[in-house]
């Protein structure tokens, strides 16, 4: 009988795991802390090698069927700055999470597998069998920025009037994407500094429209947002990780979190599942010993991510960056250079 497979955490990451290995005849089972459907602070914008993923796994035509969108332009703009519509070098797939995740969850149990929802892993550390996809690490002890994320949908019936398919919009306290998703909704998702020492927005709508006379205010001001969409997350850790330097099997979020103003966020949980599809497998049957399994998905992992995080970082910090935003800005911003080169080194 082969070996089951436990995996904790029911997101993009965990459900694409579980789908791949039960489509191997791997025994197994998936702990959810919460539902479905549901929303999630996420960019729903998958670019990169995220849809190859998709599409060996078969799922790509579901996608699509659920009314999956592609985006194929964007741009960025820093208060009333911004670059030129560029094309995207790939298309973008595009659908909300609470459809997505969904209709991973309805997959995977038709092929068999094992969902336990809202069910807690309570044992401690993850031992031989289990996985780790639960998402984003806790905040670390360190003194570093924090980071929190907000996301809501705007209703399909609002006056947004889009100029690219992705709008990137910087502030000193961070940035927000927009982007046009399933059904006519736009997906609008943010990610901004914890600070002390400056007054906040009253609400998670005032995060989400912007600053007083920016261009994304301009473009939320009237936005009409779908009220049961809002969801927001603190303790967001930008740190790279290395998967050889922990002890647990990790996927996911629960590996090292790209930043998100790359947009490659959600591609590296489907890259990242699809890796241990095979070492977990040979696991199963018994042709290697957990060890092996763990340290050949760990491997795999470290050696496609680990540049492409570190580009990530030298991004995340030119997008926030004061004195970027302040002297270079406008520069940057027009640079044809700089996009081919930042688009293509994160992904």
């Amino acid at each position: 009988m082969p070996k089951p497979v436990t995996i904790i955490g029911g997101g993009l990451a965990g459900l694409t795991l579980g789908i791949g290995l039960r489509q191997r005849g791997v025994p197994v089972t998936i702990q959810e802390a919460g539902d479905y459907p549901r929303h999630r602070v996420c960019g729903e914008f998958i670019s990169g090698s995220g849809q190859k993923v998709l599409e060996r796994l078969g799922m790509l035509p579901d996608f699509q069927k659920a009314g999956a969108i592609y985006a194929r332009t964007a741009m960025f703009v820093n208060g009333h700055s911004s670059s030129p519509v560029r094309q995207l070098p790939s298309p973008a797939l595009c659908l909300s999470r609470h459809k997505m995740d969904a209709l991973l969850a309805e997959t995977f149990q038709q092929l068999g597998g094992e969902l336990r929802l809202r069910s807690r892993w309570t044992s401690g550390n993850c031992g031989e069998g289990i996985v780790s996809a639960t998402g984003r690490r806790l905040p670390s002890k360190e003194k570093t920025v924090r980071w929190f994320g907000v996301k809501a949908h705007v209703l399909a019936s609002s006056p947004v009037n889009l100029q690219a398919d992705l709008e990137m919009h910087l502030s000193p306290d961070g940035y927000v994407g927009i982007s046009r998703i399933n059904d006519g909704q736009l997906n609008v998702c943010g990610l901004f500094k914890a600070r002390a020492d400056k007054q906040r927005p009253e609400s998670k709508t005032e995060w989400l429209r912007g600053p007083d006379g920016s261009v994304w205010r301009e473009r939320l001001d009237a936005a009409q947002f779908a009220p049961d969409s809002f969801c927001s997350v603190a303790g967001i850790q930008l740190k790279p990780q290395r998967a050889l330097e922990k002890n647990e099997c990790c996927i996911g979020d629960a590996l090292t979190m790209t930043p998100p103003v790359t947009g490659n966020g959600m591609s590296m949980a489907f890259e990242s599942a699809e890796m241990g599809i095979g070492p977990l497998t040979a696991y199963s049957r018994g042709e290697v010993d957990w060890t092996q399994a763990h340290r050949q998905i760990a491997s795999q992992c470290d050696a496609i991510f680990s540049r492409r995080l570190a580009w990530a970082r030298a991004l995340q910090w030119m997008m926030v960056s004061p004195v970027i935003q302040r002297g270079f800005g406008k520069f940057l911003l027009r640079s044809d250079w700089l996009w081919e080169l930042m688009f293509s080194q994160t992904r």
